[in-house]
């Protein structure tokens, strides 16, 4: 009888928490620790080596105190940099996320992507590639916000967010004319904790791709089926500044861990 898996999932703050909520949705027999490296957030304003040099032995680090079955990078920015690194480094299975350019534009109807992600994924060589690769006849603005995954982490702590802040980062991904933008790429894993408010504030109506559902695919095409019927031990949250979270974002973070409870380590 095998026994439940083991997922530690990774991310510079609280964005991959919309990731998580997709996988234990797809696998609530697992037994799940969720990092974000609140003391080196966000990434965005940091250089690509400092980024590599930092990211590699923590997660080599953590790989070691949680010995997990499968590590999840719910974060564009180090993923597209520190994939490579970390699957030569480890043994463990490691699951990416990176920008949907080739979902988003297969499905667009007008043919007119954007990409809205920080300003470091989307000046990256990785993304490039992929719209080169998978972009085809469309055509692709990209969007770099300075500061909408600061924001989306400030309204998942209960501050108040304003919409005219929040749609000075997301106005360029509309571009006008004929025809004219249909599809958002949602480049950054925190975006979609926003994405409510988004919605209701964007000057016409898009399709919004997350690509949190097909990472919880990947993650469970990659685990074997587990028989334990037993409730996993409750998940685990921690910052890696050592902090415990407020109360009140305790309350916030619950519902993206399913029906297990929550510990914070």
């Amino acid at each position: 009888m095998s026994k439940s898996p083991a997922i530690l999932v990774f991310d510079s703050g609280l964005g991959g928490l919309t990731v998580l909520r997709e996988i234990t949705t797809a696998r609530p027999d697992a037994a799940y620790t969720y990092v974000a490296d609140d003391a080196f957030f966000p990434y965005g304003r940091h250089e690509e080596s400092a980024i590599i040099a930092r990211v590699v032995p923590l997660i080599g680090d953590l790989i070691g105190r949680h010995t997990p079955d499968l590590v999840v990078i719910a974060c564009n920015t180090a993923s597209t940099l520190v994939m490579d690194h970390l699957r030569k480094a480890y043994s463990v299975p490691f699951v990416g996320t990176v920008p949907a350019i080739k979902p988003a534009c297969a499905s667009s109807k007008t043919k007119r992507v954007s990409v809205l992600g920080t300003r470091g994924t989307v000046k990256r060589e990785y993304t490039k590639k992929l719209i080169a690769d998978f972009a085809h006849d469309c055509e692709v603005t990209l969007v770099g916000a300075g500061n909408l995954a600061t924001l989306a982490e400030a309204a998942l702590r209960g501050e108040s967010v304003s919409d005219d802040a929040i749609l000075a980062e997301i106005a360029p991904c509309f571009i006008e004319g004929s025809p004219r933008t249909d599809t958002v790429v949602l480049a950054c894993t925190h975006y979609p904790l926003l994405l409510e408010q988004i919605r209701r504030i964007a000057p016409w109506t898009v399709d919004w791709i997350d690509p949190a559902p097909a990472i919880a695919r990947r993650v469970e095409s990659l685990l074997d089926k587990s028989e334990n019927e037993n409730i996993p031990a409750p998940a685990k949250f921690l910052f890696t500044s050592g902090k415990s979270p407020s109360p009140a974002l305790m309350r916030a973070l619950q519902p993206f861990f399913g029906a297990q409870a929550l510990d914070h380590a």
